[in-house]
């Protein structure tokens, strides 16, 4: 046998192997590792938010009169009045009044006993 022949055995072999492979197990093959890329990125990225904006969402609805709170445009006050969707905040020492969207609170600076 002289090297040519040889090597068109090993390649008759190759080729026999790989077609042998069922459709099935290739695409299972080239799915596992993207499943599992979706799996970590909701364990990495999604859930923590999705606990953050919920820790944000009761502390929100939990606003009282007379709360001292923080809004996302660095604005300090203090809760006079809560309406259904907006809140009205005292923000000065001469006490102005401002009406803002409950949204807006970043941060209640007001420890409640639990």
């Amino acid at each position: 046998m002289n090297f040519i022949t040889l090597a068109a055995d090993t390649a008759n072999t190759a080729s026999g192997a790989a077609q042998q492979v069922s459709p099935l197990s290739s695409i299972l093959g080239m799915l596992l590792p993207l499943a599992l890329f979706v799996v970590v990125i909701y364990f990495v990225m999604i859930r923590p938010q999705r606990k953050k904006q919920k820790a944000e969402d009761k502390m929100r609805n939990e606003l009282q009169a007379g709360d001292e709170i923080i809004t996302i445009g660095g604005i300090y006050g203090r809760v006079v009045s809560v309406k259904e969707d907006s809140l009205i905040i005292e923000s000065s020492m001469d006490r102005s009044k401002i009406q803002i969207s409950r949204s807006a609170v970043a941060q209640n600076l007001t420890v409640h006993d639990a």
